[in-house]
C-alpha cells in the first residue's frame, strides 16, 4: 500500500514544499484529486470527445509519431515474437487524424487501435502547459502527454522524477522497487520501444522462461488511478502503465530533481559496463569495494579522516569540487 496525499496536505502548497516533503523521501506516492481542476481534466469530464477537443484547441499541425496497433494485440504495444521487432507500426499523423483514430476504436473496438505517446506540449501543443499548469512542478519541467485507446505500457524504468496525473478515462500501474531489477528479466537496452529498457517477465505467463519473477510479483504494487488524481514515482522505479478507459489522456512530468550537475547517473553506468563489467571477478570484486566507498558511502564521507580544507576535490563535489573532477574525467576520455 502506498502512502496517499489528500488535496491540501502541506507538501502540496508548492514546488519547494513538494521537494522538500516527497521527493527527498525517495518512495512513490499517490495524490488523489491533485488535477481534477484542470481544464482539460474539465473537459473530459463532458466527453472523451470533449477532452481530445481541449487538446487540439492548442494544435500547430505538426505531425507527431504515433503507435498504431492491430485489435489481435489487445493494446499491449511490445516485442515482436522474436525480440527482433515491435507488434505495432509507427506513423507520423496530424492530431486530429490521430484523434480520429482513437474514436473510431472507441466506438468500434474491432478498429485499429492508436497510441501517441510523451508529446511534449510546448512543442506540439503551445500554451496547453500554461493553461493546466500544476503548481508543485517546476515551472522549467516540460508538460507531456499521453493519449490513446486501452493500452498496455511495458514494464521500464524512468531515469528521472515522474509525476503522472490522468487527465481522462483512468490508469492502473503496478510497479516494482528498482531492487527487483534481477528478477524482471530486462531486455536489451539498445533496442527498446520508446528509449527505455523493458522486461519481458511481466509481459510472460511462463516460469519456466523467468523462475525469478516469482519474488518480484510478490513485491509488485498496483495503484489505480481515475481522472484528476497523480502518482508521484521517484527515478528507476520500474512500473507497467495500463489505460483501461476507451479514451485515456495523461499528463506528466519528468525531472532530475536532485541533480547537482548535468552529468546523469545513467551515463556513469553504461562507462562502468564497458570499463569494469568483464574484467575478472575478483577485479570486480575490488572495484565494487572502491565504488561502496567513494560513491555510496556507506560509511559515510571517505575522507571523513581529513580535515575539510584537505580533502581536495572531494570537500563538497555539488560545489566547487564538481567541475575539476568533470574535467579530470574529460580529460582521460579524450586521452589527454
Amino acid at each position: 500500500m502506498l502512502a496517499e496525499l489528500a488535496p491540501g496536505a502541506p507538501e502540496l502548497a508548492s514546488a519547494e514544499s513538494f521537494h522538500a516533503g516527497v521527493i527527498l523521501a525517495g518512495t512513490p506516492v499517490v495524490i488523489r484529486s491533485l488535477c481534477a481542476d484542470l481544464p482539460a481534466a474539465q473537459a473530459a469530464r463532458a466527453s472523451a470527445r470533449a477532452a481530445l477537443d481541449h487538446v487540439l484547441s492548442f494544435d500547430t499541425g505538426r505531425r507527431p509519431q504515433v503507435f498504431l496497433g492491430d485489435p489481435a494485440i489487445g493494446g499491449r504495444y511490445y516485442y515482436s515474437d522474436d525480440l527482433s521487432g515491435f507488434n505495432f507500426t509507427r506513423v507520423e499523423l496530424p492530431l486530429a487524424q490521430a484523434f480520429a483514430h482513437m474514436l473510431r476504436h472507441a466506438d468500434d473496438p474491432s478498429a485499429p487501435t492508436a497510441y501517441l505517446g510523451s508529446l511534449v506540449a510546448p512543442a506540439y501543443l503551445p500554451g496547453f502547459a500554461e493553461a493546466n499548469a500544476v503548481p508543485i512542478v517546476p515551472p522549467q519541467v516540460e508538460a507531456r502527454l499521453w493519449i490513446g485507446n486501452p493500452s498496455t505500457a511495458a514494464t521500464h524504468y524512468d531515469a528521472y522524477e515522474n509525476l503522472a496525473c490522468v487527465l481522462a478515462g483512468a490508469r492502473r500501474f503496478t510497479l516494482y522497487p528498482p531492487d527487483a531489477i534481477g528478477d524482471l528479466y530486462v531486455g536489451p537496452i539498445d533496442h527498446t520501444m520508446a528509449g527505455q529498457p523493458a522486461s519481458l517477465a511481466t509481459a510472460s505467463a511462463d516460469p519456466e522462461r523467468y523462475p525469478r519473477f516469482a519474488a518480484a510479483r510478490d513485491r509488485a504494487i498496483t495503484v489505480d488511478l481515475a481522472a484528476g488524481d497523480a502518482l508521484f514515482l521517484p527515478k528507476l522505479w520500474w512500473h507497467q502503465v495500463e489505460a483501461t478507459a476507451p479514451v485515456n489522456v495523461m499528463l506528466n512530468y519528468w525531472w532530475d530533481a536532485t541533480a547537482i550537475g548535468p552529468d546523469a547517473p545513467l551515463l556513469a553506468m553504461l562507462l562502468s559496463m564497458i570499463a569494469i563489467a568483464e574484467r575478472p571477478e575478483a577485479e570486480r570484486a575490488a572495484f565494487r569495494a572502491f565504488f561502496d566507498h567513494y560513491v555510496f558511502r556507506p560509511d559515510g564521507h571517505p575522507l571523513a579522516h581529513l580535515p575539510e580544507d584537505r580533502r581536495g576535490v572531494l570537500r563538497e563535489i555539488k560545489g566547487a569540487g564538481y567541475g575539476p573532477i568533470r574535467a579530470m574525467v574529460l580529460r582521460a576520455l579524450r586521452g589527454g
